[in-house]
Order: structure tokens, then sequence, then C-alpha cells
């Protein structure tokens, strides 16, 4: 007898496969004759159809239409319906859908709408195990599968809105830190203005004490006994490097602020042309704090045209890039640390070669070639972000890969993946990551949109990670 599972739709997810959804396992031998299957046609209205079978061997299916077809035909009923399913099956063998019931539901569902048109309607054959084979109703599967895309299209309807949210709270935090890095400049900029004529006024009030000194010879006691307790001769060479030194801390504070303004730029609806060079500048000042004095940084600018951009994303692309570079080196020095102290202690470490932490910041113009051989060759930027830490693991490169796909998106979300798509999508750029160990490069771009897979054997675990973005120049 017919035998239905006890799959649903209630619990269907993205991932959802085929032994999920309701199958039927109805198996007839063909040695049957084709009224007997009628007769179970007949007692139980929602079966699609029947797997076939010869000496329980699978040989094929006859759907419900199938059957029908034929016994309508003329002189159907005479030639079919009291011979067995073998003569049936002869005449109306068609082609049968086979497919693994691990197969997700949203790829049978393409598979299925595939097939020819007088086909579509036609059951589909669900593979259990090398003997085992059940039926699912097309009309089932059509409705999980518009479940799961309303399913896929409330999550990406939800991840879209979580990212509205989280760009206006970070162009709202952009306002707030603008005013504020506006407020602190009016005051730095009273200091800065001021300092001028404070240097110039103390330098005038010493050069009049000297004339006095040197016109009157013989000075009261008490004046020299105050000189005595102002310490006057230290003050007079002090006060010139207080000066000056407050002058250095006044500029400095000036800078931050400024680079800070310049991060936190809301960008225009149009891209600009930037100075790439003063965006990654002041993205390195605001991280000075985590640039360590082990931390070295080497910065190879070339000559660079203004690039037309969005200057605030690229800025954010920087320091998503630099951030993991100085984690890693930071990471890096401290299991060297702790490698030296478990030496010492005795214990059996493998020696780890000692390095300064380098982080190398490369600019240069670079052509990107033309598909088309006759015409001219066209230009962009190249910027590359190399850094000489433990590398990332083939593990860690494909999460990376999934942050990037559009599937993945929702559940893996990476500040590289925000910054592969302001590349991308925003400028229209490549990022690339390099193997510097001289086994190739990956364009992530391309492995993304071609699903490929990472060959674990290309990327060396101990010889430094580096990022390259590459700008068309228009």
């Amino acid at each position: 007898m017919p035998f239905l599972s006890e799959g649903s739709y209630q619990d269907l997810r993205l991932e959802s496969i085929l032994r999920e959804l309701p199958l039927y396992d109805f198996q007839v031998e063909l040695s049957c004759r084709g009224v007997a299957l009628a007769e179970i046609f007949e007692k139980y209205p929602l079966l699609p159809g029947a797997i076939l079978v010869d000496q329980g061997q699978f040989v094929g299916m006859i759907s419900r239409q199938r059957l029908l077809e034929y016994l309508l035909r003329p002189h159907g009923i005479e030639l079919f319906l009291n011979e067995p399913l073998s003569v049936l099956h002869s005449y109306a063998r068609t082609e049968v859908l086979v497919l693994p019931d691990t197969l997700p539901v949203v790829a049978a569902a393409r598979q299925a709408l595939r097939r020819s048109p007088e086909l579509l309607g036609e059951p589909i054959v669900v593979k259990k195990e090398p003997l085992a084979y059940q039926l699912l109703n097309v009309h089932e599967l059509n409705i999980a599968y518009w479940q799961i895309r309303g399913i896929e299209t409330q999550v990406r309807f939800e991840h879209i809105q979580a990212q509205m949210i989280q760009i206006e709270k970070m162009a709202s935090l952009g306002r707030l830190v603008d005013g504020v890095a506006h407020e602190i400049l009016d005051p730095v900029g009273f200091i800065w203005g001021n300092l001028t004529y404070v240097t110039s006024y103390s330098q005038e009030l010493l050069e009049l004490l000297s004339a006095y000194e040197k016109h009157l010879p013989t000075m009261p006691v008490e004046i020299s006994e105050l000189k005595e307790e102002i310490e006057f001769d230290f003050l007079q060479q002090d006060l010139p490097r207080a000066i000056s030194s407050i002058k250095t801390g006044a500029g400095r504070l000036k800078t931050l602020v400024t680079s800070l303004q310049n991060f936190c730029h809301i960008d225009e609806v149009y891209p600009k042309p930037a100075d790439l060079h003063a965006c990654i500048d002041s993205v390195l000042l605001l991280l000075k704090s985590r640039l360590s004095g082990e931390i070295e940084v080497v910065k190879n600018y070339g000559h660079l045209p203004p690039v037309p951009c969005y200057a605030g994303q690229l800025s954010q692309v920087f320091m998503n890039i630099l951030s993991n570079a100085i984690d890693a080196l930071i990471n890096q020095s401290l299991n060297q640390k702790f490698a030296i102290e478990f030496r010492g202690a005795g214990l059996t470490i493998p020696p780890n070669p000692t390095q300064k932490p380098r982080i190398e910041i490369t600019t240069q113009v670079c052509c990107l070639g033309s598909p088309d051989p006759n015409a001219p060759e066209s230009r962009g930027i190249s910027i590359r972000i190399a850094d000489n830490g433990p590398g990332i693991s083939p593990q860690k490169q494909r999460t990376i890969l999934e942050s990037f796909s559009t599937e993945k998106r929702a559940e893996k979300e990476t500040s590289l993946g925000v910054s592969y798509r302001i590349i991308t999508a925003k400028h229209g750029g490549k990022f690339y990551l390099h193997s510097p160990a001289g086994r190739g490069q990956t364009d992530l771009s391309q492995n993304v949109s071609a699903g490929n897979r990472i060959n674990e054997e290309d990327w060396a675990t101990d010889a430094g990670t580096e990022f390259e973005i590459v700008l068309p120049l228009i």
C-alpha cells in the first residue's frame, strides 16, 4: 500500500533538502496488471504515480497522468488495462528525473523546471538509498520552492533593513564626530594662532630683561633673590622649548582631528577626486595608538593623480585591512614572546624566526589591459598593503570567500566582505589576495562570481598576507 513520509512545509529552511518533503513510497512489479494499478489510483487520489520494479530492481516510473492518457486512447483499455504493466511501460516509456534525497529543494526545483513542457507535470523520483526510491509530487516541490524563496526574500529584506539601520547609525555617528571635531578645532585654532604672538612676546620680554641687566649692573638685593627663587637662567632657556612643545602638541591635535573628520566624511552621491595618500595617512594616524614601536610601517608611495572615488568608504576599506594586519602582527609577537618564555623554562617549543613586524604600503599607476586587442589600454591605481605576519589559514580563506558571496553574506558578515563590496560594487575595481611565497595570486572577485574553491596548497601560512586594491582611472 502507498505510504506517505512525514515531511512538512512548516520547518522549511533555506538549506532544506528533498528528504524533508512529503514523499510517496509505492512500488509495483512489472508483472502487475494495469487494472490493479488503476484501482489503487482511484482509492488514493493524491498518489502521483508508482515506482516500477522488476524483481526488486528499479526500472522506471509510471505516473497517474501517463496511465490515464494511455487508457483514454482508442482501444487503450483493451490494450493495457488487463495486461501487465511491462506492456504499458514499453509504450509509455519517458525520461524520468531521478534526484538524490540530499539535494536542496531550490536546486531540485530548478532542475525540474528545465524539463521539456510535456514532462513538467511528471512526478520526480527521489533516490534515498541504492535500492530505495520514492516519489515526489512536482506540485508539492513547487510549493516548497516558493515558500523557501519567500523565506529567502524575508531574510534579504531583514538583512537590507539591518544594513540600512547600521548605515544610518554610522551616518549619525559620523555627523556627531564631525561636529565634535569641529568644536575641538576651534579652540585648537585659538591656541595655534596665539602661539605665534606668545613666542614673539616672550622673546621680546627676555630681550628687555637682558637690556636691563646690561645697563643696570648693580641690581637690588630683592631682585637678585627673586631671580634665584624663580631660577631665571633655567627659565630663560626652557621657555622657548616649552612654547615649541605646546606648538607641536597643538599641531598634532589639529592633524588628528582633521584625519578624524576625513574618516567620518559623508560621501556625496557622485564620486569626487581625492588624494589616496592623504586618506591612507589619516587612517594610519588614527591607528597610531595600536601601532606600537615594534611594528614598522613602510610607505612606498608612487606619483598618483587624484582618483575619482568615495573617499569616506575607501578610508573604511584601508581601516579594515590595516586593522586586520595589526591584529595578526600583534598576535604573532605575543606568540613569539610566549615561545621564548617557554623555551627559557625548559619546554620544547619549535623555534620561531624573529623578525620585526612590518606593514608595507605600495601605491602606483598600473595598466588594466583590455579584452579588445585593438582598444587602448586603460590605466588604474594599484594599492598594495602587505604584512609579514603569520598569514591566513585555508579555513579562514573559505570564510572570507563565503562572506563575499550573496548566499552567505547575511550569515558571515566580515569587515573584508564590506571592503570587497565597496571596491567592486561601488568603485568597479578588483580585490586581490596575493601569496608572497610566489605561488600566485587569487582574484577574490573572480572566485566569488565563479564559485571557485581555494587550493589549500596555494596558501603559505608563514609568509604574511598582501591585499591589492585596483581602482580604474576614469
